[in-house]
């Protein structure tokens, strides 16, 4: 059975027992002498729901993860399964297309033995829906019937309600932190193994990138993997090209909104302007590799310039640029128009001109929203891929030339990443040392925008 159902199962148990909850706290209420309870119905009604629909999406979601393993082990132990071949790759490929005939994923099967493994896997499938059924009914039955019978005129539904949905926030609260230590811990894992085959001084300090999958593993040459020309890819087009666009292009803009623009006209430029990061990135991709980089090859051919790339690094960041102004602008508008009125208004008073006023006043004060915008759209810029390898190549090249084809770290993750590569490999292996410095660069641009954040909110609160 399908988790979704047996979820929906749950929550519609949680709903009798919210209702029986409830009746029985009315029924205490009635009988009270006092005709006052320590807790409403309701949270009455919550404990008992909450009791039978937590335990029973907990069991759930840990049978998801455990029955597809047993399943494929009874289809492994059936008389069906005893010729089925060593290789790992190719028997997976004969099982997962004999589960999807079983589960009505697919109508047929395209390898012979897997034909034969429909059935078993039909009966395993059978058999352990089963089972997660019934066990989760079992799990719900027990656990609300414990919360129905705890039920009394003086019991405190209330903050035992509380301290449940207390612990839920704070597991909430929890998923970002575990998931960034699981990034970092799978990235540091991975990439201690690349520096084990690659010395980190060739990795951090050498200038040719040209990784080779096939070559042999137990001999890599570790100047071919020298990334500092991905490093300066990466700045030069994310950091440098694409912020000379979008710093000065929001930041104006959301001057212009807050403090010359007509309301009426506020209401129409804003959501045009913020449209722009709904846009697919591949749609800005095509822009750039189809009218962008053309036209500055015209241009730059006109200018005398001798054979410029049609793919160039200009190109990506100009639109890279545009991409990300809605990042800056928006947060740039918000600072600005969350200064208090009186700063405005003394500045004025005092006889400053309304120029003088938003650069001496109105930015500074909202400094730090501006610059929490400014390093969303770095690290927004800096982790695009798609507008990179539409219009600025995969070629790693380290030159200060805007007009010349570049990449970018990500481009060559994806890269390294796709295919038929091993992960023994050093050059699959490399990916992972790149997501790590990529990773670390980013932490630290973080740490300076805090401290920027820091220093102009103390001055100015």
């Amino acid at each position: 059975m399908s988790p979704a159902i047996l979820l929906f199962l749950a929550l519609g148990l949680g709903l009798a027992g919210w209702l029986a909850a409830r009746a029985r706290a009315w029924a205490f209420r009635r009988d009270s002498a006092e005709r006052r309870l320590p807790s409403l119905p309701v949270y009455h009604a919550w404990y008992v729901a909450l009791w039978i629909i937590l335990p029973m999406v907990a069991f759930i979601a840990l049978w998801s993860a455990i029955a597809p393993g047993l399943v494929t082990q009874q289809v492994l132990a059936s008389p069906a399964a005893a010729e089925l071949p060593a290789f790992g790759f190719q028997r997976q490929t004969i099982l997962n297309e004999a589960r999807a005939v079983a589960t009505g994923a697919a109508s047929a099967v395209f390898n012979p033995q897997a034909a034969a493994l429909v059935e078993p896997y039909r009966e395993a499938l059978f058999y352990y829906n089963t089972i997660g059924i019934i066990v989760s009914l079992l799990v719900a039955f027990l656990a609300g019937t414990f919360a129905f019978l705890r039920l009394r005129p003086d019991f405190a539904a209330r903050s035992k309600v509380e301290r449940i949905v207390m612990a839920i926030l704070l597991g909430a609260s929890l998923v970002a932190i575990l998931t960034t230590i699981g990034i970092l811990a799978s990235l540091v894992f991975e990439t201690v193994r690349f520096f084990g085959m690659v010395s980190p001084l060739d990795f951090l300090f050498g200038t040719h990138w040209g990784p080779d999958p096939m070559a042999n593993p137990d001999n890599p040459d570790g100047t071919r993997y020298g990334a500092v020309p991905l490093f300066w890819g990466t700045l030069f087009i994310g950091a440098i090209i694409a912020m000379i666009v979008a710093i000065p292009l929001g930041l104006m803009s959301a001057i212009y909104l807050t403090q010359y623009a007509d309301p009426a006209l506020r209401r129409w430029i804003k959501p045009a302007l913020e449209i722009l990061a709904g846009v697919p990135t591949v749609v800005y991709g095509y822009f750039a590799a189809l009218t962008i980089a053309p036209a500055i090859r015209d241009l730059a051919i006109g200018m005398g310039v001798s054979n410029p790339s049609s793919e160039s690094a200009l190109a990506a960041g100009l639109v890279m640029g545009v991409m990300i102004i809605p990042f800056v602008s928006s947060m740039a508008d918000d600072s600005i128009a969350a200064v208090p009125g009186a700063m405005r208004d003394g500045s004025l008073a005092m006889g400053a001109t309304r120029s003088e006023t938003i650069k001496r006043v109105m930015i500074p004060a909202a400094l730090p929203g501006i610059v929490a915008g400014i390093m969303l759209a770095i690290s927004r810029a800096i982790g695009e891929t798609m507008i990179v390898v539409m219009a600025a190549s995969t070629a790693a090249n380290l030159s200060a030339n805007p007009l010349e084809s570049m990449t970018t770290v990500t481009v060559q993750i994806v890269a390294m990443l796709t295919g038929e590569g091993s992960f023994d490999h050093p050059a699959t292996l490399s990916a992972f040392a790149l997501g790590f410095v990529l990773f670390m660069v980013t932490l630290g641009l973080n740490f300076v925008a805090l401290r920027v954040v820091k220093r102009y909110r103390e001055a100015y609160e």
